[in-house]
């Protein structure tokens, strides 16, 4: 390992009789050397073991060949699958891509970006917590392209990427509402997350759709977690007959896992006493023990189309061409699962 560590591009230039230069060329290049000299380089580099030093390239250029992304919580299968689509794409342009977990920590959301800005990333994805702070505008201002991931397209001077969360709060609460619920719980929080905050607001669209008539009952958590969906099942349990909703909206499917899990726990039947629907449609949404309901995001799309803005905006600042900037919101679909249809009912499930 030290001998290959030792070996450097003389070394194969000299077993290959050609300049420094050819040998660039064979790595970066290769379309600019013939055949048969590319050929005799690839055999060398073969011999020897070398590996080219990808680092210092990258320092001699000034420029990395990797993009940066901040997700909120890596845990949450949601991101994953949004880093599947990224990396898909990127990938096939022959970049890397850095994650980063704010752990919906603005500090640590600030620290991540700090460190993409000083490896000198050439782009960032950036799934804000609470929305543009002053690293992501610091990174804008010295020329290192940004797209927003799973924020809507307000705020100025941005691409992003996002679903439509008020049109997904109104098909779950909608979907509810049409199977005679009449008090239901909106679960999850912290209630300054944009997206909570869009879905609280299609329950309300829906409610109002539906003449009004339906209580909505805010179970605010602090997390987003499995977790925390136990500990709300507890407070729902712990309400009276009267006051107990028959149904619930979770702001994403960890935390429908979470109530699942609780409601069962204390002898509910789902959905039978108490219908639960979620958000995200995550693969644990359909192999829960009652497989859920829920509202489903077009996760890899969204990667795969934050990654594509970036790119376009980071060739149009190679080739020094204006880039407009633009705002893509996808459309959520419902995924009717047994958690709040029974399948005795002859309705046909998901």
């Amino acid at each position: 390992m030290a001998r290959r560590a030792s070996i450097s591009m003389k070394d194969v230039a000299a077993l290959a009789r050609v300049s420094l230069g050819t040998v660039s060329n064979v790595v970066n290049s290769p379309e600019l050397v013939s055949e048969a000299t590319r050929e005799r380089v690839e055999v060398a580099i073969t011999k020897l073991g070398w590996v080219p030093n990808e680092s210092a390239r990258q320092l001699r250029a000034g420029r990395s060949r990797s993009v940066g992304m901040v997700v909120m919580d890596i845990a949450n299968p949601f991101f994953t699958d949004v880093l599947l689509g990224v990396e898909d794409y990127v990938l096939a342009r022959g970049y890397s891509v850095q994650v980063g977990n704010s752990a919906s920590q603005p500090a640590r959301e600030s620290d991540q970006l700090r460190l993409f800005e000083q490896q000198r990333v050439r782009g960032v994805l950036c799934a804000p917590i609470w929305g543009v702070n002053d690293r992501v505008d610091d990174l804008r201002r010295r020329g290192i392209p940004v797209v927003l991931v799973d924020r809507a397209g307000d705020e100025s001077g941005f691409c992003s990427v996002s679903v439509d969360d008020v049109e997904g709060g109104r098909l779950a609460v909608s979907h509810l509402l049409g199977l005679g619920h009449r008090r239901i719980a909106l679960v999850g929080g912290p209630g300054k997350l944009q997206q909570v905050r869009d879905r609280r607001l299609g329950a309300d669209v829906a409610r109002a759709q539906h003449g009004g008539e339906a209580d909505l009952l805010v179970v605010s958590t602090s997390g987003l977690d499995a977790s925390f969906g136990v500990g709300a099942a507890d407070q729902i349990v712990a309400m009276s007959d009267q006051e107990r909703p028959t149904a619930v909206f979770a702001a994403n499917d960890l935390l429908a896992i979470g109530l699942l899990q609780g409601f069962v726990t204390h002898g509910l039947r789902v959905p039978e006493d108490v219908a639960i629907i979620g958000y995200d449609d995550i693969s644990f949404a359909a192999s829960a023990a009652v497989p859920l309901s829920s509202i489903r995001q077009p996760r890899v799309d969204l990667g795969r189309r934050a990654a594509e803005l970036l790119f376009d905006e980071i060739e149009a600042e190679d080739d020094d061409l204006p880039h407009e900037h633009q705002n893509v919101r996808f459309t959520p679909d419902l995924v009717v699962r047994r958690s709040t249809v029974s399948s005795g009912n002859g309705r046909r499930l998901a």
